[in-house]
């Protein structure tokens, strides 16, 4: 089970026109802010990243870096970006399943074509947002079972500000007897 203020899982992923993106070698101001999404099927996801890229702009000026990362190939990653109209919003692709794993992310099997017929792929991760501190830390993080009800983005930025101002720890960190 993955801990606030212990070591996030390492995480290295090739993103559609940013390169190669390695947690390691990420350098914000503040934070990252990873966003693992279903894939191209999910309705959902689209209205989500929709609004993290509307957003990205006021997450950089917290010095928040922001991702967002499927399991997807490449060809659906694109098909994501252009559906959203991505332009600021990294998007990372080609998640294995074991790293998604490693993340706490659910996996979940296909059913095949979706409300928007695009059918699911075999095998695919479910929802996660991390926000990580410049050592790797955990700061927040919510993994979910199901696409529905995720962490508003806005709200997320309110809470940054007050983190950001109170100099606020991270939380849910104790992991001794009870």
């Amino acid at each position: 089970m993955l801990i606030p203020r212990q070591m996030a899982p390492a995480l290295v992923v090739e993103t559609l026109d940013h390169g190669s993106f390695d947690l390691a070698s990420e350098a914000p101001g503040r934070m990252t802010l990873v966003c693992f999404y279903r894939g191209l099927h999910c309705p959902i996801c689209a209205m989500y990243l929709k609004e993290l890229e509307r957003l990205t702009h006021e997450f950089a000026e917290r010095g928040v870096t922001t991702i967002a990362i499927s399991t997807d190939s490449e060809p659906r990653a694109r098909e994501m970006q252009k559906k959203i109209a991505a332009s600021n919003l990294r998007i990372g692709y080609g998640l294995p399943l074991s790293e998604a794993r490693k993340w706490g992310l659910y996996i979940s099997t296909s059913r095949g074509k979706t409300s928007i017929g695009i059918v699911e792929p075999e095998l695919f991760s479910e929802p996660g947002l991390f926000l990580l501190r410049p050592d790797q830390t955990i700061y927040y993080l919510s993994v979910q079972s199901m696409p529905f009800v995720r962490p508003n983005f806005k709200e997320l930025l309110q809470a940054l500000d007050f983190t950001i101002e109170h100099d606020y720890p991270a939380r849910g960190e104790y992991v001794g007897a009870l």
